[in-house]
């Protein structure tokens, strides 16, 4: 029997420190740039400072990017620009320094950390580090069979729940989440279907690289066919992992609710995160609070589960690449209002400051001193 109590995650799980954002906003009003006048940069400084439990703010100095990898078995049906199977590949590109997140890590001198959790490869052809969390290779065609038994579906899970631990014993500060993966994006389309309860087409997109029409009909049917499979497991969290999801988004799920538990702020990606983080919320309702979602991805299932759970995206730039791109692109917008929070200078006390044009006001003594230099 199954040791894992979903339940624990809602004993576990704090929200942000609300008397320190009190504390970060009474600052915010004294500082010399007008409250508002910043934007949703006052509101991220504040939510930063929150979860810090640090007034003023501390600088994100250790960021990470964290990706879980896999294959799904439902691409054997057509429903990816890409090969079913192939995700490896794009693993190795990200390792290699030339996928799209790599140069952008690299430049930002952000380190990358690649979760191979069901990848359809010879564990050999990557690193030890990469492969040591794998659970199976691919993941099942979740149209017509479960994409992981309980046991794996499992094991997925607490191996995300261990990345994060590692995480946050490591001192990462802030985790950009993100997928590499072939047919990631149907398996969390059913997923956010399940938990919104829409119809298939409502939640399916073209993927990360767009799909043409034929190829978006077979996606439509792949999701229907596999929200049938869904709904009578819809009230068992890690069952409807196992029966429509996959290793890697077993892993992910884990890996969000334990960063809640931890306090370490993460920022997602697209909507195969998106759709774990739903899941984690109806595990525990308050792990959200610990979560941004970097950048609007146009995939619909992004869009669903981010109104769902009330978390508007800091970034529409049409990026659906995915890999953590666009989240990662957020992440300079974050250290930006970490800095303004604890940098700007607050107004000297009430009469000792500057005038509201600007000019400073006149101190004591400054008339008698005119008045001396004066005739």
């Amino acid at each position: 029997m199954s040791s894992l109590n979903l339940d624990d995650f809602t004993d576990l799980i704090e929200r942000p420190d609300g008397g320190v954002r009190r504390d970060a906003e009474a600052r915010r009003e004294r500082q010399t740039v007008p409250p508002g006048a910043l934007g949703r940069l006052d509101d991220l400084g504040e939510w930063l400072a929150a979860a810090q439990s640090a007034v003023p703010v501390r600088p994100i100095t250790r960021p990470r990017v964290v990706l879980f990898a896999g294959d799904h078995g439902i691409a054997a049906r057509d429903v990816s620009a890409r090969p079913a199977g192939t995700a490896v590949r794009l693993v190795r590109a990200v390792l290699d320094g030339t996928s799209p997140v790599a140069v952008l890590a690299r430049r930002l001198d952000v380190p990358v950390r690649v979760v191979d959790m069901a990848l359809d490869c010879d564990p050999g052809e990557l690193p030890a580090d990469v492969v040591r969390h794998r659970v199976r290779r691919g993941s099942g065609r979740i149209d017509v069979e479960d994409g992981l038994t309980a046991e794996e579906a499992e094991a997925a899970f607490r191996a995300g729940v261990a990345v994060a631990d590692e995480e946050a014993d490591s001192g990462t500060d802030l985790v950009v989440l993100g997928d590499v993966s072939v047919g990631g994006t149907t398996a969390a389309a059913v997923l956010v279907a399940a938990l919104c309860g829409t119809d298939a087409s409502v939640v399916t997109g073209r993927g990360g690289r767009p799909i043409d029409d034929l190829a978006w009909m077979r996606k439509c049917a792949a999701v229907r066919d596999a929200l049938r499979r869904a709904r009578p497991v819809l009230g068992d969290q890690l069952q409807l992992l196992a029966t429509v999801g996959g290793a890697d988004l077993a892993a992910a799920t884990g890996f969000l609710l334990q960063c809640a538990v931890r306090k370490t702020p993460v920022v997602l990606d697209g909507v195969v995160s998106a759709a774990c983080a739903l899941v984690a919320q109806r595990i525990a309702f308050r792990a959200p609070d610990w979560w941004l979602a970097g950048q609007r991805s146009g995939e619909p299932a992004q869009a669903k589960a981010l109104d769902r759970m009330a978390i508007e995206p800091l970034l529409d730039h049409g990026v659906s690449v995915g890999e953590g791109t666009g989240a990662l692109l957020a992440l300079s917008l974050v250290q930006a209002a970490a800095a303004l929070a604890a940098e700007l200078p607050e107004r000297e006390a009430e009469g000792g400051g500057d005038g509201e044009d600007g000019e400073d006001a006149e101190k004591p003594g400054d008339e008698a001193h005119a008045d001396a230099g004066g005739s």
